[in-house]
């Protein structure tokens, strides 16, 4: 590049990867969509290259640019890492944290907890992203996160909190109607709530479920409160937190001699953040909090 481009052109690139057309980026963005015009042609002639692919539905990014996209996404959480650290005083817990969870955790268990951290602490801020991928604390594309395996970073801080176990659970008003299932092979006579897309977890789960297979299920999707939200409307039989269940009297585990699965939970920061009183203070707080409702491993 002979002329490097600003901050906003590397941005707007982002923003059009994400949202697939110059006027969804430019309402993302707030700013007018002859401006992300202006910064997609500018990046375009300082690589010398063309990214998108012009058509009446929008912009399709080309092979040159999905192969930049990692770099410009690293770039935006580089940048709101940056924002983030720079709120607040530095004694007291002042500012944003951004939470990194899974959506069986975040949709369940974060909400009560950070209302009560709130509550204490009414200087803070949160953003969560809901994920059951793995997100990378070393890029600072989150502050915390709650993992279900160790790190193995030596630059973060790890707190093991318990396990959440799973269970399999159907809701009264199904099982009324059906025979109680009396083995994991009986999964075959009821409408089995399952997974969408195969996943290394997913796999490593059905490895505790001998003769249970994917062609079975009369449900299949990925999104855990979707799942469990089947199980409360009754639609059938599905496997969820036990501490979840335990919530609704209506909901009753079911073959729990055939599968009792433990889920550790790790509470985890970057190292460089315990000096921030905010992060620390949240990463206590959900250490605590965690710590009361899972079980001892």
């Amino acid at each position: 590049m002979n002329n490097e481009p600003s901050w906003d052109v590397y941005r707007s690139f982002a923003a059009v990867l994400r949202q697939g057309s110059l006027s969804a980026a430019a309402r993302a963005l707030g700013v007018t969509q002859p401006s992300i015009a202006r910064h997609i042609d500018a990046l375009e002639q300082a690589i010398g290259a063309k990214l998108f692919v012009r058509s009446q539905r929008g912009l399709s990014a080309n092979d040159r640019a999905l192969a930049l996209r990692p770099h410009a996404e690293a770039l935006l959480a580089a940048a709101d890492a940056l924002r983030r650290s720079a709120e607040g005083a530095p004694d007291i817990p002042e500012g944003t944290v951004r939470i990194t969870a899974s959506q069986a955790v975040g949709t369940h268990h974060l909400p009560a907890i950070l209302t009560k951290l709130r509550r204490a602490q009414p200087q803070l801020h949160f953003e969560l992203a809901l994920t059951d991928k793995i997100d990378d604390l070393l890029q600072r594309r989150a502050d915390i996160a709650i993992r279900m395996v160790e790190p193995e970073q030596k630059s973060l801080v790890k707190k093991s909190v318990g396990s959440f176990r799973l269970g399999f659970h159907a809701h009264l008003s199904y099982l009324e109607n059906r025979d109680w299932p009396k083995d994991l092979a009986d999964l075959r006579n009821h409408d089995v709530i399952g997974f969408d897309a195969e996943t290394p977890f997913t796999r490593a789960g059905m490895r505790y479920l001998p003769g249970v297979e994917r062609s079975m299920f009369a449900l299949r999707v990925d999104d855990a409160a979707a799942q469990f939200e089947a199980i409360r409307a009754g639609f059938g039989i599905g496997i969820c937190q036990t501490a979840i269940a335990k919530r609704e009297e209506s909901i009753c585990r079911v073959l729990e001699e055939a599968f009792d699965l433990p889920l550790p939970v790790w509470i985890v920061m970057h190292e460089d953040l315990r000096s921030g009183i905010r992060y620390r203070t949240t990463f206590e707080a959900l250490v605590e909090a965690f710590s009361g409702i899972t079980q001892s491993a």
